[in-house]
């Protein structure tokens, strides 16, 4: 089985490659959040310049869209802040997918 950061890989790599082209116009774009920490500290730093627990691992800007992308492996599972995010996010009008594989990134463009 694919872990997280594998499938996160396949994901932006095939949408760097296929729709971030800086010959397309709209130019779309992908970034992750990097929102894990090596220790206390760096996590008190990242908390007080605006971490938010929960974000979704993707945003994607595509054709004047935002999408929150959550990935997870084949039985993942979502925490309780990553639920709260979603519901934000979707209170808010936006778009939120868990997605567990580059196939399912596909469907949703």
């Amino acid at each position: 089985m694919k872990s997280e950061d594998r499938i996160q890989q396949e994901i932006i790599m095939w949408y760097r490659n296929k729709f971030c082209l800086k010959k397309h116009n709209p130019r779309n774009i992908i970034f992750s959040v990097p929102n894990d920490s090596k220790d206390a500290k760096e996590q008190m730093r990242k908390i007080a310049t605006g971490l938010f627990s929960g974000v979704s691992d993707l945003i994607m800007i595509h054709f004047s869209k935002i999408y929150f992308i959550e990935i997870k492996t084949e039985f993942g599972k979502q925490s309780d802040k990553q639920k709260e995010f979603q519901l934000i996010i979707e209170n808010q009008g936006f778009k939120y997918y868990l997605i567990r594989s580059l196939e399912e990134f596909k469907n949703i463009l």
